[in-house]
């Protein structure tokens, strides 16, 4: 007999207290930026032991409008903006030179935590994305050189052959180029910090980037 989804959904709870910790957070004593309160909340998700606390969705839309998203790794967050990696001819590449605009999303259950983040995007130079593949492992560097993201594959065995030789490669030139993987940048205009509350009385605190004035602060319904 098959698995009933709707039964199984039922079943589920959000934040188990038995793993989730829902700590108190003041937005009156949030600091004037975003990224300071970003680096303190991603900094608390690695010590309480939230798994793979730097994934995050990135959501982007196509020439015609229409969205996707899908799971990418932060790569750094600075005065600059929040920054990820991805080839230039992939779908995520594609939509990012017909519209430059994207959004991001962190969720860190184990303490009951989103932060949402959206603007537009703009592509690092060239040598920072050298730099910043040479940082990674072996295998980042493998991946990034089988390159083809996106395309049909005829074949698993298709891609067995490419990440073999990418991986020969990158083990004998660690130094290896690879043109089309970019390291892109979001320049935040919202940023918003979501604390869960067990009486589901949520705290959400969004900054908007004003042009003249700098961050503004202000609280949302939940």
């Amino acid at each position: 007999m098959g698995t009933d989804l709707h039964e199984l959904l039922r079943s589920l709870r959000v934040w188990d207290p038995e793993l989730t910790e829902l700590p108190a957070f003041d937005p009156a004593a949030a600091p004037a930026e975003p990224l300071p309160l970003f680096t303190r909340w991603f900094a608390e998700a690695v010590a309480a032991g939230q798994p793979e606390p730097h994934t995050m969705s990135l959501a982007t839309a196509d020439a015609e409008g229409l969205p996707d998203v899908r799971i990418v790794m932060l790569h750094g967050a600075d005065g600059e903006g929040w920054s990820f990696a991805s080839h230039t001819h992939s779908r995520k590449g594609g939509h990012l030179a017909a519209r430059p605009y994207a959004a991001l999303a962190f969720y860190w259950p184990v303490l009951g935590r989103q932060v949402r983040v959206r603007g537009p995007v703009a592509a690092a130079p060239a040598e920072e994305a050298r730099a910043d593949l040479r940082v990674r492992s072996a295998g980042a560097l493998a991946s990034a050189l089988t390159g083809r993201q996106s395309e049909v594959l005829g074949s698993p065995e298709e891609l067995a052959r490419a990440s073999e030789a990418a991986w020969e490669l990158a083990r004998r030139e660690p130094d290896t180029p690879v043109p089309s993987w970019t390291l892109y940048r979001l320049r935040p205009e919202e940023v918003e910090f979501f604390q869960g509350d067990a009486l589901r009385r949520h705290t959400r605190l969004r900054y908007r980037r004003s042009p003249r004035e700098g961050w503004a602060r202000e609280l949302l319904w939940p």
